[in-house]
């Protein structure tokens, strides 16, 4: 903040650049995708699935034949039961509805993976010791299914227990885990997880998959063989993937499977996200044009092997940039006239028919045919959550498996009826899907089934065998190491071992055959509510006590557009900061405040309250509290509540001054608005349901005991810049409702965003006298404040020594005691041991360290990793560390903006300085040149020998990395705690019991496990700390409120005239 000047000294003559929002020009990029296949992105579930059914729909005699064909494939499968081999059987008999299926989950995905012999140990007993194996002894025909819960096949032998075992299998698995340090045991779990592992893998090379696809019944097959590896963090991970795709392209070649039609030969399918770093929607343009060149190349490589090649499917928010990816290698000259490049689609998408209409008027304007692999989805689950998490309007996904059932078929028969222009590849295990398509298709020979390897044999032996149906089907063959198998495992697993998966239930004996064929149409026909009905839509995930806070969709560019223009036209207009007492705006010097990202741009100008001012809002406002007080929690509650949607409906406005004051991000910005909204409606909620009304406290018979609450009288509610709009509403609304006046103090560096969330407080109903802005100088103000008598409570977030001063000055008073609600700044340590995924553990780093440009509290300053694994993590961090982008915070494409000011700035740099003298520096990012006229760091990530060696909170994008050795877990611990400060902490572990542990001995606030520290959600994480980290209560928890306000209790003696009545006339009974 400055004098108004719009050349700060050392910029003059170089005015700054017109600012742009979310896209470069603010102009969302034209794409013929967006337009044909994202309108239907979110939309209502019951008429669009009500729409596929009648796409889907076929005449009575049709759908039973259709009936009677999938019923002789069950029949089929469960004649042939008895060929399942031992594996099938595992899985049946252990399916995710079990706790064992979860650990047998766990350990598959985790173990291969624990570098050391003493963390292993540690994983085994912890998943063992909690799962009960009795209840499978015996269930299963399979002597695999029984050997492995009792022996768990050690060395190729089987334990066989003791009578007295079998009557008390808890006390044997004790003793079995409590031998697992021996490494015969250890050895054996691990080769157990890779015989799991073999059911779902073709190979470890595609020299083995070729071998064994060439064998026995697997010739009868065509394949698609899948390299796996996915999510690459770096570019040398994402050159490697590309090196083992031209590898399986040459040795497919090789091979010699070389048949006429480029339909039945075998082809690679590739994961785009295994080929870039950042492959997403916020990265489209840096996608578009580094990653086509490669595919085009792989495709080349392909089309002159006569091997195909498909595009695999991947998350919601991935479908645009995938399908505009494959258009423009499908048009590249390269390709011309080849008809071997496909894409997979996913049914469960809302946008499933649409894109599968897409590729079909591709084909035809291009006069080519594509290949179309239609599979129902394999990230179902992720979507739900993600789309709870981000407060979508609706999910981009069907809610209920068989309205994903009504898509595929919908989808087939589109797909069908584009004969030469669509080369239909249905995925399916589903023995009615099958029964349907074979319906659909009639005399139509173009198109192919395919299965998953490992499983539906059965199934598609019955389908390929000529004397029978005689349709091809092609294998989807993941090849690669068992590092490579986990994500694809644990999605075959989640997918084919729960209770509800046709993979499951088609050989279970005790599954009615007609419930198994039943026809998806007519199962949607009769239902009453379309959407699954314990799947709230995300706008209602928290029920009708309140409403989620709305977000933004920043996939789609139909949105983004509207939301840049309107962020444009709110910064068109002046914007100005200026005291409001009793609701009218005062006059005094004017200052600028610029943008942190460019110091030239000015974004607005405040007019600072002086300490008469401010001593005038007081005064008003202790008058106002009796009555604000007297009003009560329900018509409080609804003056936040209507705030809430004001602030929704003014989001351009807020976001734009969120971003360019406080230098936030687009998408801390949306979650920034969201964490306000969420605010002022959990707020309102807990008033509503605890406040308003007193409660009735039992006690003798003959009087009434009654307790109130009530606000305690003025608060001074000091706001820090770094959450300008969520921490300053969350302060104020919490104050408000609970029955006091406010008077606002926001930070020095970001008093317009501040400005307008009090404009909007005010509209909602929240008088001029009762919420007064005092923007200035926190010292002038806290001087003439903190020590009035009128003063009833200071509600701060700041730095520790702040906040230390603020409670001197209240204890200093020779008043009553004040209330000071202190939330303060956090050490905060992320422990690692060698049983966590590196690149989980990479991902929820970057977040949690260089998210908001490390400017949160909550912020990550020190991973602790143990040595076993911290080579290859710092690897992954250091590549990753390289793809983040640094610069305008505006646009969708920057990863981490500017520190708040010049002098944050500075003393960062002389951080990071002596991290470089003393050569501690690992990694650093890149500063784009673009970033000269701003206050920006770039991220770093330096290694120390102990947290003790930091001084004070770094409160900036810089990573402290320290390693340590397993057995000194204790000690980490009690270094982190050493601190003082208690704030957040995270631990990654795939241990529960370690994790437990942590919680246990670590005195944080708020302990996250295996996902990032940062990103509080109000009511679902409150969030707060103790120590130096803060006072309590934790705000957006259910005790802030009662901080604010005073108890009072009401006691009547009912019986004091007249006797007890209501005593009296109690009847006899």
């Amino acid at each position: 903040m400055d004098t108004l000047d719009p050349n700060p000294a050392g910029q003059a003559g170089q005015p700054a650049p017109p600012a742009e929002f979310v896209f470069p020009g603010s102009q969302a990029p034209a794409s013929t995708v967006a337009e044909r296949v994202n309108p239907r992105y979110l939309a209502d579930e019951a008429p669009l699935v009500r729409e596929l059914a009648d796409l889907a729909r076929v005449d009575a005699d049709t759908a039973s034949r259709v009936r009677d064909t999938a019923i002789r494939l069950v029949d089929s499968v469960r004649r042939d039961r008895r060929r399942l081999s031992g594996l099938d059987a595992f899985l049946q008999q252990y399916d995710l509805s079990s706790q064992e299926g979860v650990v047998l989950m766990c350990l598959a995905e985790a173990l291969l993976r624990v570098p050391d012999k003493e963390t292993a140990d540690r994983l085994i007993a912890d998943k063992l010791a909690s799962a009960d194996w009795r209840s499978h002894l015996g269930t299963s025909d399979s002597m695999f299914v029984n050997a492995s819960t009792w022996g768990l096949m050690l060395t190729g032998r089987v334990i066989r227990p003791a009578n007295r075992d079998v009557e008390q299998p808890g006390k044997f698995m004790q003793r079995l885990v409590s031998r697992l340090g021996e490494p015969v045991v250890r050895a054996a779990m691990r080769q157990a997880m890779r015989i799991m592992g073999h059911q779902f893998v073709m190979g470890r090379t595609i020299g083995d998959a070729l071998k064994r696809a060439a064998s026995g019944d697997g010739a009868a097959y065509r394949y698609s063989f899948d390299m796996l590896g996915e999510a690459a963090l770096t570019a040398a991970d994402s050159q490697r993937y590309l090196e083992a795709y031209h590898a399986g392209i040459r040795a497919i070649a090789a091979a010699g499977r070389r048949p006429e039609s480029i339909f039945a030969a075998d082809s690679i399918s590739v994961k785009l996200s295994a080929l870039f770093p950042r492959y997403e929607f916020a990265k489209r343009e840096r996608v578009l044009a580094e990653l086509t060149p490669h595919i085009v190349e792989l495709a080349a490589a392909a089309r002159k092997a006569g091997v195909g090649l498909t595009v695999d499917a991947e998350e919601a928010d991935r479908l645009q940039v995938s399908l505009e990816l494959f258009e423009r290698v499908f048009r590249d000259e390269a390709l011309s006239g080849w008809d071997g490049f496909g894409l997979a689609v996913q049914s469960y998408l809302k946008r499933g028919l649409d894109a599968c209409r897409w590729a079909i008027a591709l084909a035809e304007e291009t006069g080519r045919c594509i290949p179309v692999r239609l599979v129902k989805g394999a990230y179902w689950d992720a979507e739900i959550k993600r789309a709870q998490e981000n407060g979508l309007d609706s999910y981009p996904v069907f809610t209920r498996k068989v309205n994903s059932d009504v898509s595929f078929l919908a989808c087939a028969r589109e797909l069908l009826a584009a004969r030469g222009r669509a080369y239909p590849q249905f995925a399916t295990h589903n023995a009615h899907s099958v029964a349907s398509i074979i319906e659909f298709a009639g005399d139509n020979r173009q198109f192919e089934f395919q299965r998953l390897h490992g499983m539906g044999e059965e199934l598609y032996g019955e389908v390929i065998d000529k004397a029978h149906f005689g349709l091809p089907c092609r294998v989807y063959a993941p090849v690669g190491n068992h590092e490579d198998l986990l994500p694809y495992l644990v999605r075959r697993l989640l997918e084919n071992g729960s209770n509800t998966s046709f993979v499951n239930r088609i050989v279970d004996e005790d599954a009615p055959i007609d419930d198994i064929v039943a026809d998806p149409i007519a199962v949607v026909d009769g239902l009453e509510v379309v959407g699954h009905p314990r799947i709230p839509a995300p706008p209602a995930l928290f029920g009708v006590e309140r409403r989620n806070s709305r977000g933004i969709n920043l996939a789609d560019p139909r949105g983004l557009a509207a939301l840049a223009a309107g962020m444009s036209a709110a910064l068109a207009r002046p914007v100005q900061a200026a005291p409001l007492v009793n609701g009218r705006h005062q006059s005094g010097e004017i200052h600028a405040v610029r943008d942190p990202s460019d110091r030239r741009r000015v974004v607005g100008e405040v007019v600072l309250a002086t300490p008469e001012l401010a001593l005038q809002a007081l005064e008003s406002a202790a008058v106002a509290q009796p009555g604000w007080n007297a009003a009560g929690a329900q018509v409080r509650a609804e003056v936040l509540e209507r705030a809430a949607d004001l602030f929704e409906e003014n989001a351009a406005e807020l976001l734009a001054l969120c971003i360019r004051e406080g230098g936030r991000t687009l998408p801390d910005s949306v979650a920034e608005l969201r964490e306000a909204v969420d605010f002022l409606r959990y707020y309102a909620a807990q008033a509503r349901r605890e406040f308003a009304a007193p409660l009735r406290l039992p006690g003798p018979t003959g009087e009434s005991n009654d307790l109130s609450w009530h606000g305690r009288g003025v608060f001074l509610c000091i706001s820090p810049w770094n959450f300008p709009l969520a921490i300053f509403t969350g302060q104020v609304a919490a104050a408000l409702v609970a029955g006091n006046t406010v008077l606002a103090k926001p930070a020095e560096q970001t008093p317009l965003v501040a400005a307008a969330a009090v404009r909007l407080l005010h509209a909602a109903g929240v008088p001029g006298e009762v919420l007064h802005l005092l923007p200035g100088s926190g010292p002038e103000l806290g001087a003439v404040l903190l020590p009035d008598p009128r003063l009833a409570g200071v509600a701060f977030t700041g730095s520790t020594e702040v906040a230390l001063h603020i409670n001197r000055a209240l204890a200093a008073r020779d008043s009553a005691i004040a209330t000071l609600i202190a939330e303060t700044g956090g050490q905060n340590a992320m422990i690692v041991d060698s049983s966590a995924l590196p690149e989980q553990v990479v991902l929820d780093t970057v977040k949690s360290a260089f998210n908001s440009a490390g400017q949160r509290c909550s912020a990550l300053r020190v991973l602790f990793l143990q040595e076993e694994i911290a080579e290859r993590t710092l690897r992954l961090l250091k590549g990753f560390m390289q793809e983040l982008r640094i610069g305008d915070p505006a646009l969708l494409s920057t990863d981490v903006g500017p520190v708040i000011d010049a002098e944050a700035l500075a003393g960062l740099e002389a951080h990071v300085a002596r991290l470089e003298q003393r050569g501690s520096v690992l990694a650093r990012c890149h500063l784009p040149a673009s970033a000269a006229y701003g206050t920006f760091l770039a991220p770093v990530a330096a290694e120390i020998g102990s947290i003790g060696e930091l001084e004070g909170e770094v409160f900036g994008p810089v990573l402290h990395v320290v390693r340590y050795a397993a057995r000194d877990l204790d000690r980490v611990i009690a270094e982190i705690n050493a601190t003082g400060f208690a704030l957040t902490l995270g631990v990654h572990s795939r241990i529960d019991a370690r994790a437990r542990e942590v919680f246990a001995k670590a005195r944080a606030g708020n302990v996250y496990v295996n996902r990032n520290m940062v990103g509080a959600v109000v009511g679902v994480q409150p969030f707060g700390g103790s120590g130096l980290s803060g006072t309590g209560p934790k705000a957006g928890g259910p005790g802030y409120l009662h901080r604010f306000m005073t108890e009072r209790t009401l006691t009547i003696n009912t019986s004091a005239v007249g006797g007890n009545a209501s005593l009296l006339s109690l009847s006899e009974g």
